[in-house]
């Protein structure tokens, strides 16, 4: 199942890390990796345009989870700031270690890593996470 709630053009590897990198189910990282092959093979042969080579659909991949991660995350703040509903909060932990994940894993995206890190730490649990709220701009969570 496709998400075509914004009906807007996007990189090629945007539907593919919606459902992997998805906001409220987190997939085991070989399970993950496992489909991302899969779906590049399949997009190479349908004659979608993606990297030759894996590495660097998979960076491809990766990065644009990173922009679609903070996308999201400030459409959760939104709610939350503008509308009230603080139901989307609890899905904030898991957001931050895709973006730690990620980030780490590549030289140019360092400083972001960095700013991560300072602002909930290395290796934070989920209740440190949230209890980072503050930071984020988020009071009495």
């Amino acid at each position: 199942m496709l998400d075509f709630q914004d009906a807007v053009y996007g990189p090629v590897s945007y539907d593919a890390v919606s459902l992997l990198r998805d906001a409220f189910i987190e997939w085991d990282e070989e399970f993950v990796l496992d489909l991302a092959i899969r779906y590049w093979e399949k997009a190479r042969a349908a004659g979608l345009p993606v990297p030759e080579a894996f590495d660097d659909f998979y960076r491809a991949f990766e990065w644009m989870g990173v922009q679609r991660h903070l996308k999201v995350a400030g459409i959760f703040a939104r709610l939350y700031h503008r509308d009230g509903k603080d139901k989307y909060l609890a899905e904030i932990p898991r957001f931050i270690k895709y973006l730690k994940r990620t980030t780490r894993r590549y030289a140019e995206l360092a400083p972001f890593y960095q700013l991560l890190v300072d602002l909930v730490g290395r290796d934070a649990t989920d209740e440190e996470l949230q209890s980072s709220y503050p930071v984020l701009g988020v009071k009495g969570h």
